[in-house]
């Protein structure tokens, strides 16, 4: 929960009351604002103007004195000794102290109509504080009645939720807030963006897992921050082989691949998907990182097997290359893209992917996506992301988003 900053200000009429009464010009017993006369008897300014003096000097064993012995016989000074009695219990720090305060202003008649929403929003945060949650809503209610429904008082909601452990109605409420954050031009704070991608994991809400945490690599994108995202995303369920396999190849172009299962998963799934060289590649780049080691029996065992296989892999492209040329659909170009991704070979892979595309009767989400990542690989930052732009929602939608995301950043990089 963010700590909320209260201030004098809210009470801000108070203050400034005390100080005009004071000044020789308006030394009389009535001004008139907006709204009942302002009333004050000289006794009563006078030990106001020595509470506020104490105040100021935060010196609160005087101002307690001063203030305690205030005894106010009209409306407005009722409403100059509960503002007091505020700023004093702010500088004390005694919450229990401010939300008495605050019930005692509300008595009055006193309190400006522009200063009351808040005012009830503020006394609903110090309920909250004190754990009386039911007045916290029904404070939240009221100033939402008086026109104060800011984002502070959407989070706020979220946070009662919580704390009363109930993750089912805290989330619409998160969601709202970080509408309006966005809303607002301000960035979303990134503790927000943590618990949204926690509520939405529990939901099994794959599509707000993938946008919150691309939003948050947009803001912090350091290689934990990348493994952090791309490790709790491939856990989704039900999320593709190849899908997950371009999530890894993200990781590796990140140098965020930091332990030895990053390694060995990457490696088995390009195995299992037939792309032998690159599961040679990557248990080679493990061993070198020292994140594998060559006792380390899975992946010993699986450089043995791949081997052999991945120098029949590549002698076995330009094959692929006539048959994909003449074929009457676009599968077999899919294929041999996705052989040359394997392989580093990008621009390659780029021609492979846009004959698919022209040929067609292929997956186009799957194709732009990895068009995409070819592109980026490329060099060709600005063809990448429109190509992303055309995947669509679904596992390769999010995957071109985490690939977009990444593409921005190499640009800011060149810039």
């Amino acid at each position: 929960m963010r700590k909320l900053t209260v201030i004098s200000s809210g009470l801000s009429m108070v203050a400034a009351t005390a100080m005009l009464a004071g000044t020789p010009a308006l030394a009389k017993k009535k001004l008139v604002v907006a709204g009942p006369p302002i009333t004050m008897s000289d006794a009563f300014r006078a030990n106001v103007q020595s509470a506020e003096a104490a105040l100021k000097a935060r010196d609160v064993v005087t101002a307690s004195t001063q203030i305690s012995g205030l005894m106010p016989s009209t409306d407005f000074e009722a409403y100059v000794a509960a503002g007091l009695r505020y700023q004093l219990a702010v500088q004390r720090r005694d919450v229990q102290a401010q939300r008495i305060a605050l019930t005692d202003l509300f008595k009055t008649t006193a309190v400006p109509k522009t200063d009351a929403p808040r005012l009830r929003y503020i006394a609903g945060y110090l309920s909250y504080t004190v754990g009386n949650y039911d007045d916290a809503l029904a404070q939240l209610d009221y100033a939402k009645t008086l026109g104060y429904d800011g984002v502070d008082a959407t989070m706020l909601r979220a946070d009662i939720a919580m704390r009363r452990k109930k993750p089912k109605e805290a989330r619409p409420y998160l969601q709202a807030a970080i509408v309006q954050k966005r809303a607002s031009g301000e960035p979303v704070p990134l503790p927000w963006i943590d618990r949204g991608i926690s509520m939405a994991y529990q939901d099994s809400d794959w599509a707000e897992v993938s946008q919150l945490y691309r939003e948050r690599l947009a803001r912090a994108s350091s290689k934990e921050d990348w493994r952090s995202a791309l490790t709790n995303y491939l856990t989704v369920g039900g999320l593709e082989s190849q899908a997950q396999l371009d999530l890894y190849r993200l990781q590796a172009a990140n140098g965020a691949m930091a332990s030895e299962r990053d390694y060995q998963n990457y490696a088995q799934l390009a195995e299992k998907a037939g792309y032998y060289a690159e599961a040679k590649a990557i248990i080679e780049s493990g061993r070198k990182a020292g994140k594998l080691s060559s006792t380390q029996a899975v992946t010993s065992n699986l450089l043995k097997s791949v081997t052999p296989k991945a120098t029949k892999e590549i002698a076995g492209l330009p094959a692929l290359a006539k048959k994909a040329a003449a074929a009457s659909t676009g599968k077999e170009a899919l294929a041999l893209g996705d052989s040359y991704v394997s392989l580093g070979q990008y621009p390659q892979a780029v021609e492979q992917y846009r004959l698919a595309l022209s040929k067609g009767g292929v997956d186009a989400g799957r194709i732009n996506a990895r068009l995409g990542m070819a592109l980026a690989r490329s060099g060709d930052l600005a063809s990448a992301q429109m190509a992303l732009s055309q995947v669509g929602n679904g596992d390769w939608g999010n995957v071109a988003g985490f690939w977009s995301v990444w593409i921005d950043q190499q640009g800011k990089k060149a810039a």
